[in-house]
């Protein structure tokens, strides 16, 4: 433990150039952390005191890491409002139901054909399913999209998502593991879930003017203690009922976000959320092996190009049934395709049930390709879709709908 401060000071450091590097080439942060962190680890090598392998302070590091992950989605939750996701709650529900049964469906199709056994195929559909929240909050926040229409639905499928996979984690993880998985089981689940999330939506419909009276607080210390208390032990607290702790700060952002202190507390977040966001991106680097990703090349290439195709085909029918533009439709599909943290914890789940070794690498590379391509994609969205225009002529034919005399 001795060179504990110095093992993070040195993360940091390499945070930092990260960020510089992201800077001159006027990209994405998160791919710079990412495969930094992948170039360090248990297998670089060590200089005197400078320890690249982080054995000490793997687990600060990575715990560094959570706390970045509920502050990127507890600052999403301020940017919107609980009465705008209410009344997108049509839209919400029929686009996360068409996003899941389309990439899951997918999912399920691809580790068939590839011929794995059963349980197999179980993770390997989740693993492909599930998107990023914690990649999709920064990248929504470095672009500027927060403002943009698709993203309530965005963040509708992002809560859709959580539900889903809080059931399948249940009912999967009995299967893999040996446990009796029954129907009361996924239900409770279920029903924990949706009356969690129901219960910040009355807390922030109805208790607005008591959170507006206990936020007034004139000291900025003290105002900070308590939101940020009140966010750690929310997040902690979802998590023991087995809704994700990011989920539980999105939810706390969204009731915040209806006082009339959001501001405020907007504008004390937002440091802490680029500090401990980037440490997060640098921490999922590092617990990535690239030694051991050769073995499963193809059917992570294969797992990609079907991912990127389900995500844009669920984006553009939710959006569009939605009634929002072909371009925010396309927003939508591109801006959920990243894959992260709740994919490796699906493949974790395999690897612990004793499954096929090929899962792990196979999820590595899986959520490191489109950890890179996800942000890319989004960025490019507005030239992507100025190439599927005109392909497809979507401009056209919205023209001629508004004005049936130009036809």
């Amino acid at each position: 433990m001795d060179h504990l401060v110095l093992e993070v000071g040195t993360a940091l450091v390499l945070v930092a150039i990260a960020a510089l590097l992201a800077g001159k080439f006027n990209f994405s942060i998160i791919p710079f952390l990412i495969i930094l962190g992948m170039l360090v680890g248990p297998h670089a090598p060590k200089f005197a005191v400078i320890d690249l392998r982080f054995i000490e302070s793997e687990e600060i590091i990575s715990f560094l890491g959570r706390i970045g992950v509920l502050f990127l989605l507890f600052y999403l939750g301020l940017e919107f409002s609980i009465k705008k996701l209410i009344k997108s709650g049509r839209s919400i529900f029929t686009g996360g139901t068409i996003y899941i049964l389309i990439n899951f469906g997918l999912g399920l199709l691809y580790a068939w054909i590839m011929g794995f056994p059963l349980l197999e195929i179980l993770i390997i559909a989740g693993i492909i399913t599930i998107s990023s929240s914690a990649i999709v909050a920064k990248v929504l926040v470095d672009l500027r999209r927060t403002g943009n229409k698709e993203t309530e639905l965005i963040l509708g499928i992002i809560m859709f998502e959580d539900i889903f996979l809080a059931v399948y984690l249940s009912v999967v993880s009995g299967l893999v593991l040996g446990n009796a998985a029954s129907l009361m089981g996924a239900l409770t689940s279920i029903l924990i879930a949706l009356g969690y999330m129901l219960l910040f939506f009355i807390v922030a419909r109805k208790a607005t003017p008591i959170l507006n009276r206990l936020l007034d607080i004139s000291s900025n210390e003290i105002f900070i203690i308590v939101v940020f208390a009140s966010l750690f032990f929310i997040a902690g607290f979802s998590e023991t009922i087995h809704v994700a702790e990011a989920i539980g700060a999105l939810l706390l952002g969204l009731v915040f976000s209806e006082t009339e202190h959001s501001d405020r507390i907007e504008q004390l977040v937002v440091p802490f959320r680029d500090f401990f966001g980037a440490i997060f991106f640098f921490s999922f680097g590092l617990s990535i092996d690239p030694f051991t990703l050769g073995g499963a090349i193809w059917l992570t290439l294969g797992a990609v190009i079907l991912t990127i195709l389900g995500n844009f085909i669920a984006g553009m029918i939710a959006g569009r049934r939605a009634g929002l533009s072909h371009k925010a439709s396309t927003n939508i599909g591109l801006t959920i395709v990243s894959r992260g943290e709740f994919s490796i914890i699906m493949a974790n789940l395999g690897i612990a049930g004793g499954l096929m070794p090929v899962l792990k690498p196979f999820s590595a590379l899986y959520v490191l390709i489109l950890a890179i391509l996800g942000p890319l994609l989004t960025r490019e969205s507005k030239n992507i879709y100025k190439f599927l225009d005109k392909t497809f002529k979507w401009s056209q034919k919205t023209s001629k709908v508004r004005d049936p005399a130009s036809g």
